[in-house]
């Protein structure tokens, strides 16, 4: 981390050329899928060549870079969104009263070190993906700022009539926080002065809370904060066209004090054709990672939904060769387009558009492939919410383990399936007759969801040879499958 430094307003304007000092280590921030911390320490340390500190409060990891290593961290896979931290307290002791404690928020804003997180936000300005402004927050009725719901604009502004203009709002920050807690981020409301300065710095405070203890809510927290660090520095809150996002993550008795250094979520990089459970592609990527592909690998996703999981392999491990298949046209229809758009993506910058990539259209039971042919099966199986149903999983389960086991290589392939429906599941794989072993499972959480991610080793027991493994084929399906073509488009 930066070495602590106070700083006036003037000091730390964006707006002012950054320094020409030497190069500095800072810490930065990342939020990353639940459950895959340990990967994404692992890249990081395979990429960058720095220890990665695993935050208190699950989703987050901490790391070191040299400034002048910045744009390399923007290349890691495996995290959502980044942050140059500011400052931490790893036990902050918190006032009694509500009042104390936001009053101190408040004189906190100026007394952290500013300087250098700012220079390093205006250096990571001229590098990073630009994406459009973030939409406003709608005025859908939803649960008052009680930390279990999100407060839209309007309601905040009703709570505070009878106060300052608020400076705060609360809304659905899912993406960098997968685990349990609530966010709260500054409102555009401004006093009603002179015209607007174009040259005026515009910002907003997020803040992401987690914990029981706190006498504050997270709409409080940002409100109060939001407005000192608006006093300190003389900028203008806005919600939507904002130059600096403020981060006041709080978790129990943790505090870190950081600037977003994404204007939008790293996962949405591959996906130009969403489905309704489109995986991100952080998490497909802690997925392959769990598997290991290896050069010549044949890998297969029986149920691609829109491709993501192979995209991301095609991408990230492009050694290995990948097969895409769904029973849903629509579905495939989505993994095709979702091919030819990194196709021309590749092609505009100058590369070979060609990706290790088939599409199949079949039936998920019965595949039309050579029995041991397969290295590899990942796919996100249904979780009987969205797709599909829990009473459907348990005919569909059994047969699509099965159908697994027949195509995969014994005694040396492996299966990452990743369900919700974790009863079902096992049910279904102590069904197998031995032909699958489980070997790890690491919990994560996919949209508020507790689901678990299965890595299996195919046993060198032979395909159907025991009475759970033996069914009726339907025949001619094994060998009948409508292929989509995806050459470069």
């Amino acid at each position: 981390m930066s070495s602590r430094e106070d700083c006036s307003p003037e000091q730390a304007l964006p707006g002012s050329e950054p320094s020409n000092e030497s190069t500095v280590t800072v810490t930065i921030g990342a939020t990353v899928p639940t459950g895959f911390e340990h990967t994404a320490a692992e890249e990081i340390y395979e990429k960058i060549g720095v220890e990665a500190r695993i935050s208190k409060g699950r989703g987050r990891i901490y790391f070191p870079v040299a400034t002048d290593n910045l744009s390399q961290v923007h290349l890691l896979r495996s995290v959502d969104n980044l942050f140059v931290v500011v400052e931490e307290f790893d036990n902050y002791q918190f006032k009694e009263s509500k009042e104390d404690t936001l009053m101190e928020l408040q004189q906190l804003a100026s007394k952290l070190p500013w300087t250098i997180p700012l220079e390093v936000w205006k250096l990571n300005s001229t590098f990073k993906k630009r994406k459009g402004h973030r939409k406003a927050a709608t005025g859908t009725k939803v649960k008052p700022s009680n930390d279990n719901g999100h407060t839209t604009v309007a309601e905040a502004k009703q709570q505070e009539q009878a106060q300052t203009p608020p400076v705060a709002d609360e809304l659905n920050k899912a993406d960098e926080m997968p685990d349990a807690g609530t966010t709260a981020q500054a409102d555009p409301e401004e006093a009603a002065e002179a015209t607007p300065d174009p040259k005026i710095t515009k910002f907003r405070v997020t803040c992401n809370r987690a914990g029981d203890k706190h006498s504050f809510s997270s709409n409080e927290a940002a409100r109060d904060f939001g407005g000192a660090v608006q006093e300190f520095f003389q900028w203008k809150a806005d919600m939507t066209k904002f130059d600096v996002e403020v981060l006041l993550n709080i978790h129990d008795v943790e505090i870190v004090v950081g600037i977003a250094l994404t204007e939008e979520s790293l996962h949405r990089r591959n996906i130009s054709h969403f489905g309704p459970t489109t995986l991100r592609s952080t998490l497909c990527y802690g997925m392959l990672r769990l598997c290991k592909p290896q050069v010549s690998d044949i890998i297969l996703d029986p149920m691609c939904g829109t491709g993501a999981i192979p995209l991301e392999g095609a991408l990230e491990f492009p050694a290995s060769f990948y097969i895409a298949g769904d029973n849903n046209d629509m579905a495939v229809n989505r993994t095709v387009n979702n091919v030819c758009h990194i196709q021309k993506r590749k092609a505009e910058k100058g590369s070979s558009p060609g990706l290790p990539i088939d599409t199949v259209r079949w039936d998920l039971c019965c595949l039309p492939m050579k029995s041991s042919s397969v290295d590899i099966i990942i796919t996100d199986m249904p979780f009987g919410k969205r797709m599909g149903s829990r009473k459907n999983n348990w005919d569909l389960y059994p047969s699509c383990l099965r159908e697994m086991a027949r195509v995969c290589r014994p005694g040396s392939g492996k299966a990452v399936l990743l369900t919700q429906d974790k009863k079902c599941f096992s049910k279904a794989l102590s069904r197998m007759g031995g032909l699958w072993k489980k070997q790890h499972t690491v919990w994560v959480n996919v949209g508020g969801l507790h689901a678990g991610v299965f890595l299996l080793r195919r046993t060198s027991g032979v395909f159907g040879q025991t009475p759970e493994d033996v069914y009726e084929s339907p025949g001619t399906a094994r060998t009948q499958g409508d292929h989509y073509d995806t050459k470069p488009c």
